[in-house]
């Protein structure tokens, strides 16, 4: 209130008042985050008996390997059970990577779960993620010097992390995005721009000077300004051939060779039939090329992806192909997003959960049960109506005022063993 003075309104307005409930949701929220980030992972045995693993949690120990050593990667087991006192680099997850622990990498150090490992693991992939430094600004994570609040967002293709305002463009304001790819990999990955046009959550818009080129380098475009202000494209390079349209010419031909009859009826099914045929067996069953086929700019920037973005993505034989030199076949996995990792390891942490009162009562026996429901139940509807009143006065709840609570149960209950044999209704 605006003319509060004193001890009690200088306490107000120093500590802020945090109730119960908002406590245990950000319990509740904290606890979920390492469910997602941890969950899929095995805290006790090594992940390098698996192999080359599709995603785990990763973390490089700067101790062992510091700067100007050879990058290596540990699983999240010997994180805790071989590097519990070394200074680490969370790298929350990465695809395809074997543990490291106790390799070459590290001289003086015998992994303590999985001892007997290769010298190497030539199938990881390391960058500057694993000496604890990000973006193409290659600074730290908190960093002290960077006085300017930014999110920092993985590029799915390389997973490096960025901060946003070194991406090129900006995240969109919505925050309604599941993946990113940087502008490296954009340049790197450019068959993707004909896909941003149509499924990025910022599209590319068409702007003056700007060339919009087909993957192929067929059919590229500058896009230019008409008088009347439009945009118009000027054909560069030879056109994107028509699906359909040598198939035409070639039923055209042999219509031509075919004698006239004075019946079109069954001539005229003979040449749909062929027409529609010779369509489909020429009409491609790439995606890639229908979205080609339609005008898209490149630009120098990461682009922002909705939620199953990848399923559009074409898996003609070509198509794979090319998915596999550019060593991004992930891309065509359902499986390997951060979102099903991290929905791996929730559901793989509820299943495990356990509730520690059902643990109790099954270790008891009947009359334990019952007596400890009984106890549970007096002090559930005793705490309910003790807070009820600081609610009724709109007072908040201390420290002491618990413990007060407490002290007084344990009276109570003393007393009643004490004297008379308690029965619960």
């Amino acid at each position: 209130m605006a003319g509060a003075e004193g001890p009690a309104g200088w306490q107000s307005e120093l500590e802020p008042v945090v109730s119960l409930v908002d406590v245990l949701e950000e319990d509740e929220e904290l606890e979920n985050e390492a469910c997602a980030v941890l969950g899929g992972s095995d805290s006790e045995k090594c992940s390098y008996s698996q192999g080359s693993v599709k995603r785990q949690a990763l973390y490089a120990c700067s101790t062992c390997t510091p700067e100007g050593e050879e990058p290596a990667g540990i699983c999240l087991a010997c994180s805790y059970e071989c590097h519990g006192s070394h200074k680490l680099f969370e790298l929350y997850t990465k695809r395809n990577f074997c543990c490291d622990c106790g390799n070459s990498k590290f001289k003086n150090l015998e992994c303590k779960l999985f001892p007997d490992k290769a010298k190497i693991n030539s199938g990881n992939k390391y960058n500057d993620n694993f000496f604890g430094l990000y973006c193409i600004c290659k600074r730290p994570y908190p960093d002290p010097e960077d006085e300017i609040p930014d999110e920092m967002i993985q590029c799915v293709v390389c997973e490096d992390w960025f901060h946003g305002r070194h991406l090129g463009a900006s995240p969109p304001e919505s925050g309604d995005f599941q993946e990113m790819v940087c502008q490296a990999c954009m340049q790197r990955c450019s068959f993707l721009w004909a896909y941003a046009a149509q499924l990025a959550v910022t599209k590319a818009s068409v702007e003056d000077d700007v060339l919009a080129l087909n993957v192929d380098g067929t059919g590229d475009q500058e896009v230019v300004k008409s008088e009347n202000g439009d945009y118009q494209a000027s054909t560069l390079k030879e056109d994107v051939p028509e699906p359909g349209k040598d198939a035409d010419k070639e039923v055209k031909a042999e219509q031509s060779n075919e004698p006239c009859t004075s019946s079109n009826t069954e001539s005229d099914l003979q040449t749909t039939f062929k027409n529609q045929n010779l369509n489909t067996g020429l009409q491609s069953d790439c995606k890639l090329r229908e979205f080609k086929a339609k005008r898209f700019v490149k630009k120098d920037t990461a682009t922002y992806w909705p939620l199953n973005w990848r399923s559009k993505l074409c898996t003609c034989k070509d198509c794979m192909k090319m998915y596999g030199d550019l060593d991004i076949l992930f891309l065509t996995d359902e499986y390997d997003t951060v979102l099903a990792y991290e929905n791996k390891g929730k559901v793989d942490q509820a299943a495990d959960r356990t509730d520690p009162l059902m643990d109790t009562l099954n270790s008891m026996n009947r009359v334990q049960q019952v007596e400890l429901i009984c106890e549970y139940n007096d002090l559930k509807t005793e705490l309910k109506d003790y807070l009820k009143r600081f609610a009724d006065e709109g007072t908040v709840v201390k420290r002491e005022d618990i413990q007060q609570f407490f002290e007084e149960f344990q009276s109570r209950k003393r007393r009643r063993v004490d004297g008379v044999q308690y029965y619960c209704s």
